[in-house]
């Protein structure tokens, strides 16, 4: 088991929180307020430790097996698997943008907002 720190679609009522085969959400946190937080062409969250902005997401203790074998393989080539920093000091894994895709035109700042939710639903 490893805890992983949700932020897009993989957050409950998202459209790939099935990939995580029934895993119980511990809670709703913050990341530590040092990432950038960016929208890749409206389809998916990305977030980048080059900045100041706190992200709003979902904490789960993912089985490592789920975390290969489902949530992994569904995510997009921009974003890789990394450690981030939690808002009490913790970590946890979470999918990163891959910093060869960080001068992107694909990508929408959303930093003020540091929600995904609030981003596409605002």
């Amino acid at each position: 088991m490893t805890l992983i720190f949700l932020n897009g679609g993989g957050m409950q009522g998202g459209p790939l929180h099935g990939q995580l085969q029934g895993t119980p959400m511990l809670g709703r946190v913050k990341s530590a307020p040092k990432y950038r937080y960016f929208s890749v062409r409206d389809e998916f969250p990305a977030m980048h430790a080059s900045g100041r902005a706190q992200v709003v997401g979902e904490l789960y203790d993912l089985p490592l097996t789920v975390l290969r074998d489902h949530l992994i393989p569904a995510e997009p080539a921009e974003l890789e698997i990394g450690v981030v920093e939690l808002e009490d000091g913790g970590a946890a894994l979470a999918t990163v943008l891959r910093n060869e895709f960080l001068h992107s035109g694909d990508l929408t700042d959303i930093s003020h907002l540091g929600d995904w939710n609030l981003h596409l639903y605002r």
